[in-house]
């Protein structure tokens, strides 16, 4: 069964390089292209696409608050941003907003196809840049703060983080964990206070960084 992916980039010529290639794929189906991030949320409802390849700087909408309103209404979809763009300004919003990805447009094609099917089947993959710049946004809002402590969260949050780790969405946790969204959600809420993070993205970051879980993250 091929993933089908929508293409959204103000750019044409983006969008036909990016066709011709992904399209070559056996596992993947481009069901539409944007121009706008209003068209992208349009026709990623139209169509549920399985992933989003969104671009950051678009008319109408930016790419950002395209992200945010799609991943709140179909959490599972998964999102992917495209830019030129590997500054904190960027990096942060789009990650808070909950795209799963996040590249370069210099990036390897084979890269990128990497970066697809990781984000379909739950996995996070970050171009490195964008990676440096959201360790080093944790490092600095933790220079004054004692470090958060993996010892701190009940057996339960752990088995919650592990997940959040794996990219899994809430509902996803749920049917794995055997517990309601509703319970997922209120752990979620207690591991981002007790570790002090903004958001799942940074729990699973931090948790990957100290090696919380070994190699199972």
């Amino acid at each position: 069964m091929r993933m089908k992916l929508l293409l959204a980039d103000d750019h044409l010529l983006v969008r036909k390089g990016l066709r011709l290639f992904l399209q070559s794929q056996p596992d993947i189906e481009i069901v539409g292209e944007a121009s706008t991030g209003l068209e992208a949320v349009t026709l990623a409802k139209q169509l549920q696409p399985d992933v989003v390849l969104m671009d950051l700087i678009m008319p109408e909408m930016d790419g950002i608050e395209a992200t945010k309103q799609l991943k709140q209404k179909y959490p599972g979809m998964k999102i992917i941003i495209l830019t030129s763009f590997s500054d904190q300004d960027h990096v942060l919003p789009a990650i808070r907003a909950g795209a799963e990805g996040y590249q370069l447009k210099d990036i390897d094609p084979d890269e990128l196809i990497y970066t697809i099917r990781a984000a379909y089947s739950g996995k996070r993959h970050l171009h490195p840049l964008a990676t440096d710049q959201l360790m080093s946004h944790m490092t600095e809002t933790k220079k004054d703060e004692k470090e958060p402590r993996f010892e701190t969260l009940t057996k339960r949050e752990r088995d919650v983080l592990r997940e959040i780790t794996l990219g899994k969405s809430n509902k996803e946790i749920a049917s794995t964990l055997y517990i309601t969204e509703k319970t997922v959600k209120t752990h979620v809420s207690s591991i981002l206070s007790k570790l002090d993070v903004h958001d799942r993205t940074q729990a699973a970051l931090l948790a990957t960084k100290e090696h919380w879980f070994g190699e199972e993250a």
